[in-house]
């Protein structure tokens, strides 16, 4: 069973994360989202990033990924980040939907997205890696950093703090705060507005946005993702990442 479904709204697809109520990300939804994407492109003139109403993703599906060995779990992690770069240089707009929790793993999928609309109250993100004894992957620092100000990103990648939405709206990190009842309706609509335009004027500007981010990820991702897995696949992280898989 797909752990992505795709939701047509006219001209905009919604991709939905489907996988539980948590939607961890492991190699299926990896794969199932990558097709969707695929699809989405050929399909529609923008693209909604949404999840579920508790959880938009818990992150890295840390019980499955600690069961995978150095070969399995390089596979899953390049993969995760091919998908990260896709997503980022999608030549539609995009926006995510984020109406709960988007924590590590879920707040690198938000941050591919050209804009970002998330619920008020108590809806979590951050990049909590180094709590876990892990870095953040190269291409969330990549993302992060040409999005906000790199004192603030600095700040979100050594602290490892999980914030209230609207706390990231103030950095620049969020888009807009809305009710959670409006965060997909008007998501959709503003990507919509944005589609309006030339799909081949819109493209090349994107281009060149994303342009500096890939070109660095292409040229040293394939060995910070390997820095990654070594400390990943220490004792001390396997630890950190055990513990905090009991959460699951």
């Amino acid at each position: 069973m797909s752990s992505v479904s795709i939701e047509p709204r006219e001209n905009v697809g919604v991709v939905r994360l489907t996988h539980g109520v948590t939607n961890p990300i492991g190699p299926g939804l990896v794969e199932s989202l990558s097709s969707a994407l695929q699809q989405a492109r050929s399909e529609f003139q923008a693209l909604v990033l949404a999840g579920g109403e508790k959880f938009f993703s818990i992150g890295f599906d840390l019980p499955a990924l600690l069961e995978l060995d150095r070969s399995e779990m390089t596979a899953f992690f390049f993969g995760f980040g091919d998908l990260v770069l896709d997503l980022y240089t999608l030549p539609i707009p995009t926006v995510c939907a984020v109406k709960r929790h988007a924590v590590a793993g879920g707040t690198i999928l938000m941050l591919t997205t050209d804009y970002r609309f998330a619920s008020y109250g108590r809806t979590l993100m951050g990049l909590n890696e180094i709590r876990l004894g892990v870095p953040v992957p190269y291409a969330a620092d990549l993302m992060l950093r040409q999005l906000v100000a790199d004192r603030v990103a600095t700040e979100v990648i050594y602290r490892g703090e999980l914030v209230e939405a609207s706390t990231m709206e103030a950095s620049g990190l969020v888009d807009r705060i809305l009710s959670a009842d409006d965060v997909e309706p008007q998501a959709v609509e503003f990507a919509a507005e944005v589609a309006r335009f030339s799909p081949d004027a819109f493209a090349a500007l994107k281009e060149n946005r994303v342009e500096e981010v890939r070109k660095r990820y292409d040229a040293h991702g394939r060995e910070r993702n390997e820095r990654f897995l070594d400390v990943w696949f220490t004792p001390s992280a396997q630890e950190g990442l055990r513990e905090a898989a009991k959460t699951f």
